[in-house]
């Protein structure tokens, strides 16, 4: 059997290095699109044997250039996404709405068999989000443009490359206190970077074309939930206070003046809506790909970088924060 091609944009991330690892494994050629070669290249590289991967170095907005790249394609994947604005064309609207939007017509233009857009979990409720609006746009878009689209809806993806339980390992490690907006009560269902390339080439490999499919871990924490845990995993023991927010307002405007926010406005208010499923899509398991990696065991493997004493550490850890 030919092997299928596949063209990926976003393939640099946790997410692209997994589903490239998955997909060239079974079979697939990869095309991988990056703006940095030097930067990114030898990470990608990396990721297959040689035959199996080729790296093009192009702007995602230079339609010429991007245009090539499907004349030989079976089935695009988009996994590009920011979650703050940097004032350099990165804007959620450039991103999320119309760069998938020229993926899709070009899907429908070179008549390729599949387009998996990944776009994020708990937006519709979400109308006073940017980011939230920019997502459903983009998805909107998408559908009107190419009707054998699959747009998949993650909640937070995490793993060792993340920037979601790292993150917070790390401030929680260094912080005597820790803000918890909206009291901690926003609620998540954490899915493994593997489970989702495992839905991801469950979708490839049996060319299901849903509409949405929502992706989520096979637990649901809150926020305060999630920050005990973690913890618990490092070994500290901190303050979990409730910030008003008014409070978390002005902190969120601070902390955008930095060149990698940990917190803007927009951020903050998603963090209104919980990132559960909304019951109205089918979810990963629906499909039969239910997700396998719990978060305690799957953290645990990495969350020694923040503990005293590192992997060699022997103490056994528990948590009384409050």
């Amino acid at each position: 059997m030919k092997a299928k091609n596949c063209l990926i944009f976003g393939g640099s991330g946790q997410i692209g290095r997994h589903l490239i690892r998955k997909l060239t494994k079974n079979n697939y050629k990869v095309t991988v699109v990056t703006r940095n070669l030097h930067q990114k290249g030898y990470v990608i590289k990396t990721q297959a044997n040689a035959g199996y991967i080729d790296i093009v170095e192009a702007n995602i907005f230079d339609e010429n250039k991007i245009r090539k790249l499907f004349i030989k394609t079976d089935i695009c994947i988009n996994l590009i996404g920011i979650l703050y604005e940097n004032g350099k064309g990165n804007t959620f609207k450039n991103i999320h709405s119309i760069f998938p939007s020229i993926l899709a017509k070009l899907c429908k233009e070179y008549k390729v068999q599949q387009f998996i857009h990944l776009s994020a979990l708990g937006i519709n409720k979400a109308t006073d989000s940017e980011y939230a609006k920019s997502k459903l746009e983009g998805e909107f878009n998408i559908q009107k443009n190419f009707s054998l689209t699959t747009i998949l809806r993650p909640s937070v993806v995490y793993s060792v490359d993340d920037s979601f339980t790292t993150n917070f390992m790390t401030l929680l490690s260094k912080l005597p206190f820790f803000p918890l907006y909206y009291n901690g009560e926003t609620k998540f269902a954490p899915i493994h970077c593997s489970d989702l390339t495992d839905t991801i080439y469950h979708v490839v490999s049996k060319n299901i074309h849903s509409k949405i499919i929502e992706c989520i871990g096979p637990e649901i924490f809150s926020l305060k939930e999630i920050l005990k845990k973690l913890l618990t995993l490092i070994g500290k023991s901190r303050l979990l206070i409730p910030m008003p927010f008014f409070a978390a307002n002005l902190s969120a405007k601070f902390f955008q003046l930095f060149p990698k926010p940990l917190l803007t406005v927009d951020q903050l208010i998603l963090l209104k809506y919980d990132n559960i499923p909304s019951g109205k899509y089918q979810t990963n398991s629906d499909i039969g790909v239910p997700s396998k990696k719990i978060f305690d065991q799957e953290v645990e493997k990495y969350c020694y970088m923040w503990r005293e004493g590192g992997q060699f550490s022997t103490k056994k850890y528990s948590s009384n924060n409050s």
